[in-house]
């Protein structure tokens, strides 16, 4: 047998993100998936589409969910995968967002008017065949996230395209789905949700796999998420938008990485990505050329007595619990283990995946890291003879309890067969620093079948259906209408605010149209970015109110921060901001300038501004400082 690396040298290489040449080089392709959430009520139920704040809850119910047969008559793999966990699932509600439909009590009511005229505006953006009749589905999901063991879907449209600056990206299909439950805690075979997202209605937009380098992607999204900007219902901020990559490369099958919620990481995740299947395949090539075989039935090796002084505190932890150590030998495999596969993403990292997510271990050790980890080296010879390895194998040991030792170990031993194969089609998460971790299988169409509680929708009895403003128009006719600079009025088209921002720009015509922007956008952010103000205290009633004590003269611009400020607070009094009569404001400043004698202009009005504190305007004082001098 060939050993295919020794070196320990080579095995702790840094691996570097390939560039974007390589990436073209290796024929890169990636499409992307938009997940849009709407407002509204939700897609089958009654409730509004309210996010809570906080985790509490009002009732709280137990499942546990298997996988069922398709269509077809076969059970999704993805789904079966799910189901082979063993997790019991937790659903907590509360009484204003979830009720009988959330919990798969009660049949679902018909589907979200607005919601579906929301799907079909998009899909005539874009110019895609909308469908004659819209045939609600149910895909199978097992992972706990619907009550039901199912998401309800219908498909909208087909086709369509979108210029970009690399060509034309195609759109495969637009589709109208509920939004899953929102995870709240996960453990190794418990997972408790919150009901609150559950049936929030999605928009959901592929594209077909015409993406050819990460900036392309990042590209193709934002222009996907002004387009959806453009819905009057389209939900704004942090979670109500997800993206979802699809990645390959010569040689390689597709693989998903779901949960960019961050349009930032996006190129970065499809980056990452290409460089993990390049090192995968060449770790195949390596594997085929060296006639290293790997067997399915790697021999479990019971280590728990041989480990019984040990003091590793994890070897200790699970020992105290009753738990056992087992390890598999990996013949020939003397530095692979630690390879990287991409920067901080090494084989052990992917072994280790596929063993949390399998049996919800907390980790393994591996031979290419040892001594290390409270394993001394003398134990890690013991480990060495016991498992008859040579100087070219290596090991993988995990601690627990039996039945999740044996799960982790089965999952490792397929993962190493599917090195020889290269990379494996599966599902995977985004995590923060750019890599992603192993969820499930991918999945195939056996997952689908027919909703036989929801009628099948004509869409030519829908009416006529408007495209709206899109963003790049509406940004345009902000600086027209409302003499915005082309960065606010892009900003205040992109925010929450937008219709507030129109409301009182119309109903306020005597206060400037871009100080109402101002405040209600980029304000607000500094102030809670850099002094803390709790602004999601302020509501909308709250802005409304101010202007139009503004309107009416009862409070001055100069005023509006320490309003808003108070208003956080819930401290706002407007007796605080009474204005003053011109003889009291006179008295004032010539008192100023009585003190301050000699002092220049800008001194005497910074002196008067902080002394009246917002009880007269810049303007006022200004104008009566040069009359007093």
């Amino acid at each position: 047998m060939t050993q295919v690396q020794t070196d320990s040298k080579n095995q702790a290489a840094s691996c570097t993100p390939l560039t974007d040449q390589e990436l073209t080089d290796l024929g890169l392709k990636s499409g992307i998936e938009i997940h849009q959430q709407l407002e509204g009520r939700k897609l089958f139920g009654p409730f509004p589409t309210i996010i809570s704040q906080d985790n509490s809850y009002d009732f709280e119910l137990q499942r546990f969910i298997r996988a069922s047969a398709g269509e077809g008559g076969k059970v999704d793999i993805a789904a079966k995968a799910e189901a082979t966990k063993q997790k019991t699932f937790i659903y907590r509600g509360k009484n204003i967002s979830a009720g009988s439909i959330e919990t798969d009590s009660a049949p679902p009511i018909p589907i979200d008017k607005q919601a579906l005229t929301a799907s079909l505006q998009f899909a005539k953006i874009l110019n895609s065949n909308i469908s004659p009749v819209i045939q609600t589905m149910r895909k199978t999901v097992a992972d706990g996230s619907n009550t039901t063991g199912f998401q309800r879907t219908a498909l909208i449209a087909r086709g369509g395209e979108i210029e970009t600056s690399e060509g034309i990206v195609r759109i495969e299909n637009i589709s109208l789905e509920e939004d899953s439950c929102r995870t709240i805690e996960n453990h190794p075979h418990t997972k408790i949700y919150h009901l609150d997202r559950l049936g929030i209605p999605l928009i959901e937009i592929g594209t077909a796999p015409d993406i050819i380098s990460p900036e392309h992607c990042k590209e193709t999204a934002k222009k996907l998420g002004n387009f959806l900007r453009a819905l009057p219902n389209c939900k704004r901020g942090l979670g109500t938008i997800r993206q979802d990559v699809n990645v390959s490369i010569k040689e390689g099958r597709r693989v998903e990485i779901k949960g960019a919620q961050d349009l930032k990481l996006v190129p970065d995740l499809v980056r990452m990505e290409a460089t993990r299947q390049h090192h995968l395949i060449k770790l195949r090539n390596e594997l085929t050329e060296s006639d290293l075989h790997i067997k399915d039935n790697l021999e479990h090796v019971d280590l728990t007595a041989l480990l019984a002084d040990s003091e590793s505190k994890i070897i200790v932890t699970n020992k105290n619990k009753h738990g056992i150590i087992k390890a598999i030998k990996l013949k020939g495999w003397n530095g692979l283990v630690g390879r990287e596969l991409a920067p901080n993403y090494r084989v052990g990292t992917e072994l280790s995946g596929r063993a949390k997510i399998h049996a919800g271990v907390g980790g393994l050790f591996h031979s290419d890291e040892l001594p290390n980890y409270g394993i001394t080296s003398e134990e890690l010879a013991k480990i060495r003879t016991k498992l008859g390895c040579q100087r070219i194998d290596a090991f993988i040991l995990v601690a627990d309890k039996e039945a999740r030792v044996t799960l982790a170990l089965n999952a490792i031993n397929q993962r190493i067969i599917e090195f020889q194969d290269g990379i494996p089609m599966e599902v995977r998460k985004a995590n923060a620093d750019a890599t992603s971790s192993f969820l499930r299988p991918m999945p195939t169409a056996a997952r689908m079948y027919p909703e036989t509680d929801v009628p099948l929708i004509t869409t030519r009895e829908q009416g006529e259906i408007i495209i709206p403003e899109l963003v790049d128009d509406k940004i345009q006719r902000f600086i027209k209408d409302y003499k915005l600079n082309n960065d606010l009025a892009s900003f205040t088209v992109k925010s929450t605010h937008t219709n507030l921002f129109e409301e009182l720009a119309t109903k306020h015509q005597n206060i400037k149209a871009a100080f109402i922007a101002e405040t209600i956008g980029p304000t607000l952010i500094e102030l809670k970015r850099k002094e803390n103000v709790k602004t999601e205290n302020i509501t909308t009633e709250n802005l409304k109110q101010l202007f139009q004590y503004l309107a009416d003269e009862k409070l001055n611009k100069d005023n509006m921060i320490q309003a808003l400020k108070d208003t956080a607070s819930n401290k706002f009094d407007l007796n605080n901001f009474k204005g003053i009569d011109s003889t009291e404001l006179e008295s004032t400043i010539q008192k100023i300038i009585d003190e301050n004698k000699g002092a220049p202009f800008g001194a005497l009005m910074g002196k008067s501004m902080a002394a009246l504190k917002g009880k007269a305007s810049g303007q006022e004082i200004s104008k009566t400082i040069k009359k007093l001098l």
